[in-house]
């Protein structure tokens, strides 16, 4: 079988041919491809699973590298063992011509077969090693241009200064302190507990009755009062609901029948 073609890989000569010098890089080009070793200055080992048409096996060879020009090729040759499948054995003439900042990359294949796989005939061999090569071309450029790439390095974000707030938080203004009316119940309470005992005393009078009455009224009225200042100071306020008709009769203001 014989192969011939050409593939331009847009990066520098330099460049491609130290690609196709590293084993992992071949490792990750080549379809099928397990393990690629070197085991000496110009030979590798490599074991790959590779079909052909309805065939498919493990290949396990040796390819060797000579007549080295750097950066302009080689002739990379070896053979590989499948097998039930058979043998494969060949080589390649690799040529790199500097196209600008591009490299063209040509070759010539020379391959042989044998035992099932020579059974496939040219064509379907000859179409399986044109896909394979389009496949190591396209993985090869891409690795190329990965390396190539320049490395994105992503600065840290500087930490936003801190600004003081738009809105200062306003505090709640605190609930007033309740005041106690307690202080001023008991005063009054005094005053009018002195003031009915005053008039109280003038019992004795034709309108003991009335002083007596009008007395307990007031007290009464002072008396709820302060129980409403302190209330109104301390608690919440009470409704406080005096009977008009109690209070004239405490006062002896009520008509009699």
């Amino acid at each position: 079988m014989e192969m011939v073609g050409q593939q331009r890989i847009e990066a520098p000569r330099d460049t491609v041919w130290a690609a196709l010098n590293d084993p992992e890089v071949l490792r990750q080009c080549i379809p099928g491809c397990q393990s690629l070793e070197m085991i000496g200055a110009d030979r590798m080992r490599a074991v790959a699973s590779i079909k052909v048409g309805p065939i498919g096996a493990k290949f396990t060879g040796e390819v060797t590298l000579s007549e080295l020009d750097p950066p302009n090729g080689y002739r990379i040759s070896g053979e590989g063992q499948g097998g039930a499948a058979g043998f494969a054995k060949g080589g390649a003439l690799v040529r790199l011509v500097a196209d600008g900042d591009a490299t063209v990359l040509s070759y010539e294949v020379s391959a042989q077969v044998g035992g099932r796989l020579a059974q496939l005939g040219g064509a379907i061999i000859q179409a399986t090693a044109k896909q394979m090569a389009g496949v190591f071309f396209k993985k090869l450029s891409a690795v190329i241009k990965a390396a190539e790439a320049p490395a994105v390095v992503v600065a840290a974000a500087a930490p936003m200064p801190v600004s003081a707030p738009i809105l200062a938080p306003v505090a709640a203004p605190a609930p007033p302190l309740a005041t106690s009316g307690l202080p001023m119940a008991w005063i009054l309470a005094v005053v009018v507990a002195a003031l009915a005992g005053f008039l109280l005393g003038r019992s004795g009078s034709e309108n003991a009755s009335s002083w007596a009455g009008l007395a307990f009224g007031l007290l009464v009225i002072v008396v709820a009062a302060a129980a409403f200042e302190f209330g109104r100071r301390s608690l919440p306020a009470p409704v406080v609901v005096i009977d008009p008709a109690l209070l004239a009769r405490l006062t002896g203001t009520a008509q009699q029948p």
